[in-house]
């Protein structure tokens, strides 16, 4: 009686302390899981500041476009590759503000900002050989408009790839990523620039 008595209360102390580790088995997965979606909200918000200085820009170059082809008739191709690359950047904006971590539309909207910024570029060397454009009131002023924005497109793009550095080093790091792993956390894509002609503003010198 005494022997069923103690082999029942070491059952029950075993049961006891497995249960207690799958308790603490589960706060510690809650925890890990609470972290990973807490910094991957953070680099999607970030990413609503780079929407808003993308968005300004992609409505600033239409101004451009007519400032500057009453100079440039005969460089019609040049301004069609702008208006083209703009569309394509707007439309590839558009997917990743939908949803940020998604890899596929942020490589496709990486692609499209180079496109466009070596588009611009090629514009205003163009620019760069008519006095009276570059003169003008107008062009002026969306020349500072737009290099004001692509320094701020420049510090909000910083700012998320830092949250998206955050978020990934996390989820790839023991133990966070079997629970990453377990619950589909994909890696963020950072937003980076691929060319040097890219990293700076397009710019007309008056």
């Amino acid at each position: 009686m005494l022997f069923a008595v103690a082999v029942g209360g070491a059952v029950l102390a075993i049961l006891a302390v497995i249960l207690g580790i799958a308790l603490l088995f589960f706060l510690w997965a809650v925890g890990v899981y609470n972290s990973l979606v807490a910094l991957r909200n953070r680099f999607k918000n970030a990413f609503a500041q780079i929407d808003v200085q993308l968005k300004r820009r992609y409505d600033l170059i239409p101004n451009l476009v007519e400032t500057v082809k009453g100079y440039i008739k005969h460089e019609r191709e040049t301004l069609e590759a702008v208006v083209k690359a703009r569309n394509q950047a707007v439309s590839a904006e558009q997917a990743v503000a939908g949803d940020p971590s998604n890899p596929e539309s942020m490589q496709n909207l990486v692609k499209a900002e180079g496109q466009l910024g070596g588009a611009l570029s090629r514009l205003m060397v163009v620019v760069e050989q008519y006095p009276d454009l570059k003169a003008n009131q107008n062009m002026m002023m969306l020349q500072e408009e737009l290099a004001s924005t692509e320094n701020r497109i420049s510090f909000a793009r910083q700012a998320f790839n830092d949250a998206a550095m955050h978020y990934n080093i996390k989820r790839e790091t023991f133990p966070a990523n079997i629970i990453a792993g377990m619950f589909n956390f994909l890696e963020a894509t950072l937003f980076k620039v691929d060319s040097e002609e890219e990293r700076v503003a397009p710019s007309v010198k008056f």
